[in-house]
């Protein structure tokens, strides 16, 4: 059985209609570069989160990138974050001109371990971003209070947790600032780039709007020195039509979670995601950690299922880090489970079947390994 880790045709076959209309009425209209159809999903998208505003950009790097600039940091600041996440979050630091200070994480939820902030934290330090990795938000709380405690900024990098939730309130919404990325293949994905921040802070919003749209809060009224980061209309309008779908479509992958977790519940050599006690995880990605992962990978190739790695190796060891001065061996818990995960087919067109044949793969491979 033919099992591809994602199928985004799929999904875009059971809502052609409205997709296609919604893209037309764009063409239509002519609004290709921000505009009404931009407006219409910044306030969906607010309403969604249940915060006070959201801005579209061009990415979630950008996003990012636009809040770290909105909020002041620059050169000879020190911003904290997890090296188990994409580059974009330390290219979003990077290009500040800021510093990034690597942490380790949590052993169970794969997310920013709030115990090792208090050591990490100088006179330099200006914000804090933790990675809301694989669809799960970190544990906000303790990192909250210690931001407050040394009057920090905190970005959630929520590019993977479109509608996760702690303790009841949306990933996004918790710190300063929360940073989305709709890149294809999210939980909520546009037809090409697109992200967005979303935030209670009036004046922040205002701020990244100008900065998003070359200094201008009026067209050739150069406030600042700012960037081409405006959302597409055609993505804003594609977004619109999925935002309608993303609760249900969190359920379904809730619930291929659940049946994952409990056909691979006695497989040797495995270990399902732990999803914490005052969390709604969403699972972008559904990650296990395997103990002898190159055998998995290449039995399941065998067997016609695809499956990816997030990700091979940790920032703090990447070659355009090596500036920051990190060895291997410093963050040990990110090390161990970067060189176990491997993540499985999950989106919410996803088959019971398919699971099942995927989960019983696994099971066969892992029981031939001594």
């Amino acid at each position: 059985m033919i099992t591809p880790f994602l199928d985004l045709k799929t999904q875009y076959n059971t809502i052609k209609p409205e997709i296609d209309a919604a893209i037309q009425a764009v063409i239509d209209n002519c609004s290709f570069a921000g505009g009404p159809f931009v407006d219409k999903f910044e306030n969906e998208f607010t309403e969604f989160c249940g915060c006070a505003s959201a801005v579209g950009v061009g990415s979630g790097t950008e996003a990012i990138w636009l809040a770290l600039l909105a909020l002041g940091i620059g050169p000879g600041d020190e911003v904290i974050t997890v090296p188990n996440t994409f580059f974009a979050t330390v290219e979003a630091i990077h290009f500040c001109g800021a510093k990034t200070v690597f942490i380790d994480i949590d052993e169970k939820t794969y997310t920013m371990d709030p115990g090792q902030l208090p050591a990490a934290i100088t006179e330099k330090t200006k914000a804090i971003i933790p990675v809301h990795l694989f669809g799960q938000v970190a544990d906000m709380d303790p990192i909250l209070d210690i931001a407050r405690e040394h009057r920090l900024f905190v970005i959630e990098d929520a590019c993977q947790a479109h509608g996760a939730e702690y303790k009841g309130r949306k990933a996004g919404t918790l710190g300063h600032a929360g940073c989305f990325s709709f890149y294809p293949g999210k939980n909520l994905g546009a037809f090409g780039e697109a992200g967005a921040v979303v935030t209670n802070d009036f004046d922040l919003a205002e701020n990244i709007k100008i900065l998003r749209n070359h200094g201008q809060h009026q067209k050739y009224h150069h406030e600042k020195i700012g960037w081409n980061a405006r959302m597409d209309g055609i993505q804003a309008a594609v977004l619109s039509t999925k935002l309608q779908y993303l609760s249900d479509w969190n359920k379904m992958r809730r619930r291929h979670a659940e049946t994952y977790n409990h056909l691979l519940s006695k497989t040797p050599y495995v270990i399902t995601p732990i999803e914490g006690p005052e969390n709604m995880h969403v699972y972008h990605i559904y990650a296990i950690r395997c103990m002898h992962k190159e055998n998995l990978i290449a039995g399941l190739n065998g067997k016609k299922i695809e499956s990816g790695i997030h990700y091979p190796i940790p920032l703090h060891l990447q070659i355009a880090c090596t500036q920051l001065d990190y060895k291997k061996g410093q963050l040990p818990v990110c090390e161990s489970c970067m060189d176990q995960f491997v993540s499985l087919p999950m989106y919410p067109e996803l088959e019971e079947r398919q699971i099942a044949y995927i989960a019983n793969s696994i099971d066969a491979v892992m029981r031939l390994c001594n």
